[in-house]
């Protein structure tokens, strides 16, 4: 079975690299572990050469090959897409575009799939199944359905062996990076490991409903007493982790306006009321929607507000909020140095070597947007010019950071779409106070104090034998202090390879004043040559043209390098 499995690996693996090598990528091949089990195709060298693809930008080819690649990959894509710390701007428009409509199983195959998974006969559980997919994407593919007892319900059913296939491109692609690391660091990907490692963790969840299911129960929870937000209820006892069912809502898009109006609903108030809902989730509970497109949002004949589709969620904790929040208030407060701070705060690591730097450039992005009339004010245009800043400061922030900016985006295009006098910056205004007050609560501060209170009490358990450890590695003469100097190793080298060549020369030299003075010196007949020469001035001669070779050969070789 092991055996069968790296064949399938390595066939897989092939696939790959023909099809990296079709748009034009045969340095990835050649410069990652890609090259071992590859040789030189001519066919498709010649395919790379297409004039359909040379002619794309890098990024356009980039899109087209990951499409190419299949459903892992396309899910990677966007994934990283959320990541402008990862992946520069014009890469992450480009992956705006990869479609994850794809098309759909067989109706047949459908319905085995359901009957295998859950063991019975579908006419069991179900009255019908429609035939015709309400949706198809490159995990599963979602049909309505009706239950026995009469239930409208979904069902959203996982492709066969797109668990498998995903699961063996994961182990490639992890292979492929673990060999590759350094190219990878050397095209500006500073932590290739850690980006597959955290995908891998998001890919293996979207390919088990159980945690969506336990998504829209928590959901649910939240929102029991709101009459103005409804979460479809799930099936448990007939969904696994390849079979979701869950409650049938009736509805149409939030961006279909007529049918609003035909209902004698407020386009206005359905965004407000949608914001207001969208804010909640990130500034009081830290557990949002992480895909909130028009087709996910669906809106009921009473006006009712409803969200489908829980497989991608975002987390903030308490710390990461408040400072997400600190950012939007600091900029309305027109404060760059306290804007900046909260940022590195919000960041999981920051090395920002020049503050002041960073600071100016957040102080343009105020006078770029807040001085601004609301009117004028533009989320989308904000997000890219923060990303922007994060992404040139190398600052590490949460990816949930990243999400809550292209849902802000995608909320303001939905706001402006059914509603053109909308003003999204209004609504962060309120939760920034809010987020102040909630911040400098009495509870919050009691919390912030009890914790304060347990790290130091654990530091002062720790303390002593902390020191001990300490003083017994000095004791030992095991105690190692590492100076590093920054910035200085290119001359450092340089130094040391001028010290090499000086030590050399010296040699050298040393050895040719040894063998002349030999010379003068009368040795017995066994020390000299017929000539009378002296076999150690030979000896000295010939090192000292060694070594003189050695070093011309690395001077030559330095030049050219």
């Amino acid at each position: 079975m092991i055996f069968q499995r790296t064949i399938q690996n390595v066939n897989r693996a092939k696939d790959i690299a023909l099809i990296l090598m079709k748009y034009g990528f045969e340095e990835v091949i050649t410069h990652t572990a890609l090259k071992k089990i590859i040789g030189r195709s001519p066919k498709s060298v010649l395919r790379r050469h297409d004039p359909q693809f040379t002619d794309r930008s890098t990024e356009e080819r980039i899109r087209m090959a990951i499409e190419e690649l299949g459903a892992t990959f396309v899910k990677l894509a966007q994934v990283i897409s959320n990541r402008p710390d990862v992946i520069s701007p014009k890469l992450i428009k480009e992956f705006e575009k990869l479609q994850n409509q794809v098309h759909p199983e067989s109706y047949e195959t459908i319905i085995a799939a359901i009957e295998k998974e859950l063991q019975l006969g579908v006419n069991t559980l179900f009255a019908y199944v429609e035939k015709t997919p309400l949706g198809s994407a490159s995990i599963g593919q979602v049909h309505r359905a009706r239950l026995r007892n009469g239930q409208e319900v979904v069902v959203k059913v996982q492709r066969p062996k797109v668990s498998e296939q995903v699961r063996k491109d994961l182990d490639i692609i992890k292979e492929i990076v673990r060999l590759s690391e350094g190219y990878f660091r050397k095209k500006g990907v500073l932590n290739p490991l850690d980006i597959v490692e955290t995908f891998e963790k998001v890919m293996l969840k979207e390919l088990d409903y159980n945690t969506e299911a336990r998504n829209m129960d928590q959901f649910r929870k939240f929102y029991e007493k709101n009459t103005d937000f409804y979460v479809p209820k799930v099936y448990k006892d007939i969904s696994t982790k390849k079979i979701l069912v869950q409650e049938y809502v009736k509805g149409c898009k939030i961006t279909d306006v007529a049918r609003l109006h035909a209902w004698g609903i407020d386009p206005q108030n359905i965004a407000e009321r949608g914001m207001e809902i969208y804010m909640s989730q990130i500034f009081e509970h830290g557990f949002f929607h992480a895909d909130p497109h028009p087709g996910n949002i669906l809106i009921q004949e009473t006006g009712r507000i409803c969200l489908i589709d829980y497989g991608m969620v975002g987390k903030l904790s308490t710390r990461d909020k408040f400072n997400f929040a600190g950012v939007f208030i600091n900029m309305a407060q027109r404060n760059p140095q306290r804007m900046a701070r909260s940022l590195m705060q919000l960041a999981l690591d920051s090395d920002v070597k020049n503050v002041k730097k960073l600071e100016a450039d957040l102080s343009e992005l105020i006078e770029d947007y807040v001085m601004l009339d609301v009117s004028e004010t533009n989320i989308n245009e904000f997000a890219i010019s923060l990303q922007s800043i994060i992404y040139e400061y190398k600052l590490q922030v949460p990816p949930s950071v990243f999400v809550i900016l292209r849902s802000f985006t995608i909320l303001e295009g939905i706001g402006k779409t059914i509603s053109p006098s909308f003003q999204f910056y209004e609504f962060l205004k309120p939760y920034g106070a809010k987020i102040i007050r909630e911040q400098f609560s009495f509870e919050q501060l009691k919390k912030n104090t009890i914790s304060t209170a347990m790290q130091l009490s654990y530091f002062l358990k720790q303390l002593p034998y902390d020191a001990q450890d300490i003083t017994t590695q000095i004791a030992k003469g095991k105690l190692n202090i590492k100076i590093e100097q920054q910035g200085h190793q290119q001359y450092l080298e340089k130094l040391d390879l001028i010290a090499n060549r000086s030590i050399m020369a010296f040699l050298i030299v040393g050895l040719l004043i040894a063998a002349s003075l030999l010379m003068n010196v009368k040795f017995s007949s066994g020390l000299t040559t017929a000539s009378g020469v002296p076999i150690f001035s030979i000896i000295g001669y010939v090192v000292a043209g060694f070594l003189f070779l050695i070093l011309m050969i690395t001077i030559l070789r330095r030049g050219r390098l």
